[in-house]
């Protein structure tokens, strides 16, 4: 239909330029080559008087249209705004029975395992009284059964953080070495590339879905010993080793976090660093130019620090961390010792997560001496944009507890203890790791237990 309407108003157009030119030449004896030149001029102004007018017309509806597309994209939003609160109200009406059901079962798992310990009591006085009556004769020529070895009761909620330490030198390993042995100890596993990479889940709550992982340290010996990154940090940091152990770390979290990213675009990666490697001039701008090159990872890895290395920080060290909020990356606070903490702050700096331990949010005795109450402290950190995780989490109760406080994300031995990454997740470089299997889970990543 417009082509038809463009073709008419053409014809038009063209006619009414050549009436003038005859008018001109045959009613005013305008000669010829005068006509034609006004006949022309007038069909040039009428051609874009018509295409100026379509192209405001055009401009007009293609605005309307516009409009109507935003109004449309708005109430979807709202829409979908809405299906989402009513699935998160739906989520965790379902959850909370099973909730109380596991808060319900607790007292009975404890209840159990102080019988296993009974049992176990009993069955080794028995044993006692059997080698005592042996040897006073009262058994003799006869063969004294020896009572059946109790089995193993499996430790109940709460004692996961200590199964992973008996796996773990920790101190022992240093006892009766003198600082420079130890220093001496961990420059060698440094060299043989003997510092292995754990990682963590940290999940939603109450869905509890692994939402990120954080990758920690640990040193392993030459005789096969683990040792967590607690333990040899100090010692560490005093040789001057602590950048070198951070950049090994961030380049073994970048390999992960790629193959965790080919898998699912929703987990991402906690990496821990250390204030030397942020004032270290040469490690640092290696590190960075490492980070540049890798930006594309800014929005699922982390760097974490401590709350006693960020209160220490200088001009330098808040210098570097503008260096990577520039670059997208964002920041975590843990190991956090109270809640004298300005979200504001911490925001304009681009930490977006804050870990505290679950016992101190429910210590209301040091709640009176911080500046935020922690029943308030989620809340008043996502107005700044920070999400709160619960660390330390060994029990169900804690779990239910936590629900009370708006908390989204946990953390503990609950969940799972730290796991050493599989080898052959960190074949490959950093910018062009092996292809995993793209059946395998995030998880399969980690070591068996």
């Amino acid at each position: 239909m417009r082509r038809i309407s463009a073709i008419f108003i053409a014809v038009c157009v063209v006619l009414t330029a050549g009436s003038i030119g005859a008018v001109l030449y045959l009613g005013f004896s305008v000669d010829a080559s005068t006509s034609a030149i006004v006949a022309l001029a007038a069909l040039t102004g009428m051609a874009l008087f018509n295409t100026v007018s379509n192209r405001l017309r055009d401009r007009t509806d293609l605005g309307d249209q516009i409009a109507d597309l935003s109004r449309g994209t708005a109430d979807l939003a709202r829409q979908v705004a809405e299906v989402s609160r009513r699935l998160n109200a739906a989520e965790i009406k379902i959850a909370s029975p099973a909730h109380r059901a596991r808060a319900a079962a607790d007292p009975l798992a404890t209840e159990i395992g102080e019988l296993g310990g009974l049992v176990k009591q009993i069955a080794e006085t028995v044993a006692a009284h059997a080698v005592a009556l042996q040897k006073q004769g009262a058994l003799s020529g006869r063969a004294v059964a020896s009572p059946p070895k109790p089995e193993a009761v499996r430790p109940v909620e709460g004692t996961l953080a200590l199964s992973e330490n008996s796996a773990i030198g920790g101190l022992d390993r240093f006892r009766g070495l003198s600082r420079e042995s130890i220093a001496d100890l961990i420059s060698k596993a440094v060299d043989a590339n003997r510092i292995d990479l754990y990682l963590q889940p940290i999940v939603t709550l109450p869905q509890r879905k692994v939402r990120y992982y954080e990758a920690v340290s640990r040193l392993r010996t030459e005789d096969g010993d683990v040792i967590p990154a607690v333990d040899f940090v100090d010692v560490a940091e005093s040789i001057g080793l602590m950048p070198k152990i951070d950049n090994l770390a961030v380049f073994r979290c970048v390999q992960v976090t790629r193959r965790l990213l080919l898998k699912s675009r929703d987990v991402g990666l906690f990496c821990n660093l250390s204030a030397a490697t942020l004032t270290d001039a040469l490690m640092f701008r290696q590190f960075l130019d490492f980070m540049d090159a890798n930006r594309a990872l800014a929005s699922s890895l982390m760097f974490e620090f401590t709350q006693e290395a960020y209160r220490s920080f200088g001009p330098i060290e808040h210098e570097s961390l503008a260096a990577l909020a520039q670059r997208g990356f964002r920041f975590s606070m843990d190991h956090v010792t109270d809640l004298h903490v300005e979200p504001n702050e911490l925001a304009d700096r681009s930490f977006r997560f804050l870990k505290v331990p679950a016992k101190l949010l429910f210590n209301r005795v040091a709640a009176t001496q911080n500046d935020i109450d922690p029943e308030d402290l989620a809340d008043l950190l996502a107005r700044s944009g920070i999400d709160l995780i619960a660390e330390r989490i060994e029990t169900e109760t804690t779990v239910v507890d936590l629900l009370d406080y708006d908390v989204r994300f946990g953390q503990g031995f609950l969940f799972s203890p730290p796991r050493p990454v599989r080898a052959e997740a960190l074949q490959g470089t950093a910018t062009g790791a092996a292809k995993p299997d793209m059946d395998e889970s995030p998880g399969a990543l980690l070591a068996a237990s």
